[in-house]
């Protein structure tokens, strides 16, 4: 099984994304010890937005482009191809200001490309990434799961995989970070429990 793990947090050893997302991963391969593992780091090595330059570049025969269109048609085909080869998918989500950090942002509008991860039919959109798993790393400074402020962060990612067609997603969450020591580690350790005794049980 090749599993893509997505980091997407500003905040390096400081993160309380990452440390889950690292434990799933660490569990993962636990319990699955031929896991190949690709690891993607969206603020150590951050993806350009998407742009009108992503669009000509795509939209230029590959012998007419000059070095940035090269650059831009190169990184769209490499991160959308590192998705569609993964079986599986830890994908690390902080909260920022009610939605994902921009950088994830960007990843995303790198791998919803019509035809390839879904298409549109006569009966409406289809999503074509059912065969794949996703263990979202959900983390914020608030409590926010099941709220309006949610809206533009786990509502929004989990609209947009299942636009794609994933429905086996599992959320690992730790909320309330910022409500001082002991809620913070209390949601952090749940989160630790939850991955260590739920999510490969069946493994």
């Amino acid at each position: 099984m090749k599993l893509l793990h997505i980091d997407s947090s500003i905040l390096g050893d400081n993160s309380a994304s990452r440390q889950l997302s690292r434990s799933v991963v660490e569990a993962w391969k636990a319990a699955e010890p031929s896991l190949q593992v690709t690891y993607r780091d969206l603020a150590g090595d951050a993806i350009s937005h998407f742009s009108a330059a992503t669009l000509v570049a795509a939209g230029t025969p590959e012998e007419l482009r000059d070095a940035a269109q090269q650059h831009e048609a190169k990184l769209s085909a490499e991160t959308l191809q590192e998705f569609l080869d993964a079986d599986a998918v830890v994908l690390a989500a902080p909260m920022y200001n009610f939605t994902v950090p921009t950088q994830l942002k960007a990843w995303i509008d790198r791998v919803a490309v019509a035809g390839k991860t879904f298409r549109y039919t006569e009966a409406g959109p289809e999503g074509l990434c059912g065969n794949k798993k996703v263990i979202l790393v959900s983390t914020a400074g608030g409590l926010h799961a099941g709220q309006p402020t949610a809206v533009g962060h786990e509502e929004f990612l989990k609209v947009f995989l299942g636009f794609i067609g994933i429905t086996d997603l599992e959320i690992v969450r730790a909320h309330g970070l910022a409500y001082g020591d002991e809620h913070r580690a209390k949601a952090l350790n749940a989160a630790q429990v939850q991955i260590s005794t739920d999510l490969f049980v069946a493994a």
